[in-house]
Parts: structure tokens; C-alpha cells; sequence
């Protein structure tokens, strides 16, 4: 990690772009979803919902899915979504992946997003199990700040970043109301994805997560 981390920022010119994401009707589905589950079920976190946003939005902007060999100067655009999840353990950050999550529904994701991550935190993961990633998340969790700069994931072209989720006052045109919101901080290759397309393919996920119905609608 240590080697790819000085890889990626001495070869690759990041642009971060941060977006605000109001998650209160998510928190609310995720609520729901949840309730009823028996102990033995993976319960979901917003990651599958992230995990299926980007998904959604990948085949929109299929450059986002990619490596770039800036050796060979090629870039490879991928269909399939192998998802890598930047994971804390106690021997160090470690990046466990979720392959094949356009063929998964979401109480999958949630599962193999938390078999991967926990066998990583146990030092049991497989080399296959952290490698491949097409696509990478950071997230601290409730540590996760307002904002953050994450490194891509050389050779990956993005990786985004979750911030923690807080209540805020949000104007609603009449009145100021409680709200749960939450920042995105994501990263790019300026090389691969210029400013706007980046804006363009967050702002797809910001749309996706603030009405989560459309996660599930087939286009």
C-alpha cells in the first residue's frame, strides 16, 4: 500500500472535487430496510447504496471504470465493477474488493462487502480478494470528517471519498429543517477525467442517493 500510495501521488495529477449529498430519505430506506432483519442477515450500511449508485452512473461514463498504464500510455475501460473498499486494520490500510457488483442486489453487496472487509481486519484475505479493484471507496465511517483528499488507487482513474453523515439546518424555500447530510470527496486522474466529467459523474451519484427509489428503478 505504502508503495502504490507514493506511486499514485508522484505520478498521477489528482483533482478532487467535494459535493454536499443530503441522505435523509436514504437513512430512512436504509431504516426500513434493516428493520426486520434477523441477526444472522448483513445488515446494510450506506456503502451497498454508494456501491449501486456508482454502478448505475458507470455505464454513463465508462472512463471512470478504468486503469491507465501511464508507462504504455494505455488506458483500459472495464465492464465489469470490481469495487475497492480501503479498509483499516491493525496491520494497515488494506484495500479488499467487492468483483461483480453490477451482477449483485444490494443484501449481496452488503454481504460480500462485509465477508471481504472482515476477513482483510483478520489478515485471512486471499491475494484475489485484494487486488483487481477497477474502482475504489474511502470511507472513515463516523471518523470520515467534512472533507477529505483521497489518493487514488494507482492505476485506477477515481476514487471517492465518503464523508460522515451530520444533521444540519437545510433551507427547504419556507423554512429551515433538520436534515442528514453528507460529503462526498472524490479524486481523479486529471490525465483521464477532466473537471467537468468528474462534477457530471458525482453529480449523477448525488441524484441517485438523494432519491434512493431511483437505485432500484431498471432503466
Amino acid at each position: 500500500i505504502a508503495e502504490k500510495m507514493a506511486l499514485s501521488v508522484s505520478r498521477i495529477p489528482h483533482i478532487s472535487y467535494i459535493e454536499e449529498v443530503d441522505v435523509t430519505e436514504l437513512e430512512i430506506l436504509r431504516g426500513k430496510m434493516n428493520e426486520g432483519r434477523g441477526q444472522d442477515r448483513t445488515r446494510l450500511t450506506i456503502l451497498p447504496f454508494l456501491m449501486r449508485a456508482l454502478v448505475r452512473t458507470i455505464p454513463e461514463q465508462p472512463d471512470m471504470n478504468a486503469t491507465f498504464d501511464d508507462v504504455s500510455g494505455t488506458i483500459s475501460r472495464y465492464a465489469a465493477v470490481h469495487i475497492g473498499i480501503a479498509t483499516q486494520t491493525p496491520s494497515g490500510l488494506v484495500v479488499p474488493v467487492v468483483r461483480h457488483v453490477e451482477t449483485r442486489d444490494i443484501w449481496n453487496t452488503a454481504a460480500e462487502l462485509s465477508r471481504v472487509a472482515g476477513a482483510a481486519r483478520e489478515g485471512k484475505a486471499q491475494r484475489e480478494e485484494l487486488s483487481g479493484s477497477t474502482i475504489t471507496i474511502s470511507s472513515l465511517g463516523a471518523l470520515g470528517g467534512i472533507a477529505s483528499t483521497p489518493v487514488i488507487n494507482h492505476p485506477e482513474v477515481a476514487i471517492i471519498g465518503v464523508n460522515k453523515i451530520a444533521t444540519r439546518p437545510a433551507w427547504n424555500g419556507s423554512q429551515f429543517m433538520p436534515r442528514k447530510m453528507m460529503n462526498l470527496s472524490s479524486s481523479f486522474d486529471h490525465r483521464i477525467i477532466d473537471g467537468w466529467d468528474a462534477a457530471r459523474f458525482i453529480q449523477r451519484i448525488k441524484i441517485l442517493l438523494e432519491t434512493p427509489a431511483l437505485l432500484f428503478v431498471e432503466n
